[in-house]
């Protein structure tokens, strides 16, 4: 679809004119680092998402363990493992060419979500790797995400979209399998059903 140029926004003028102004306490809750009060938040947090760019585009990747998982060096610095997953490293590749990322921090029953930006970098660093060791097994690398400005986004969002009412919850039998979806996408003779059979097994012996 293309948006009709008599009603494509270009320029802030129009932007600033169509939204108003923030208001203050939008303004006010912003810091250069993490708050004792952002921190409890990170440290409650078992879930986010890791925004990065490179020159591929943009990249989103969905990262998770126990609350906390995501360690706080000091007020100005996080400390991200990188646990098992498709090596597709996508977000890893793009902090190689371009160390800005954004980090969105969910918390499970809470309605505002934190939000971080920062500059990355990645790290093997055996002692720091040893610190997030999980039954023995080291992420390959620690992303070490120097933090530049932090603020909570209210509920709004996650009140529309009744994130956390169980009541919408959706058996994942009504959405395409995973080896569905790569056995229909690639049309190379896939073989999905023995993917989704195997999937279950797999995932659990590659947890960590």
């Amino acid at each position: 679809m293309k948006v009709d140029a008599a009603h494509r926004v270009t320029d802030m003028e129009t932007l600033s004119a169509l939204y108003g102004q923030p208001s203050e306490a939008s303004l006010l809750k912003e810091t250069p680092y993490i708050h004792p009060h952002y921190r409890a938040f990170i440290e409650a947090s078992p879930f986010m998402a890791l925004a990065t760019s490179g020159p591929g585009g943009l990249d989103v990747s969905p990262r998770g363990d126990p609350a906390g998982f995501v360690a706080i060096a000091d007020e100005h610095t996080l400390l991200l493992p990188d646990r098992r997953g498709n090596n597709r490293v996508d977000s890893l590749r793009n902090v190689i060419t371009d160390p800005r990322v954004a980090l969105l921090f969910l918390v499970p029953g809470v309605g505002e979500t934190l939000r971080v930006n920062g500059q990355a970098e990645i790290s093997i660093d055996p002692e720091l790797l040893a610190r997030f060791e999980v039954d023995g097994k080291a992420p390959r690398s620690v992303l070490v995400v120097h933090v530049e400005t932090v603020f909570f986004q209210c509920s709004r969002a996650l009140l529309r979209s009744r994130l956390w009412d169980p009541s919408i919850q959706i058996d994942r039998a009504a959405l395409p399998s995973t080896g569905k979806i790569i056995s229909d996408i690639s049309k190379s003779g896939f073989d999905g059903e023995a993917y989704d059979k195997a999937l279950p097994e797999r995932v659990k012996q590659t947890l960590y």
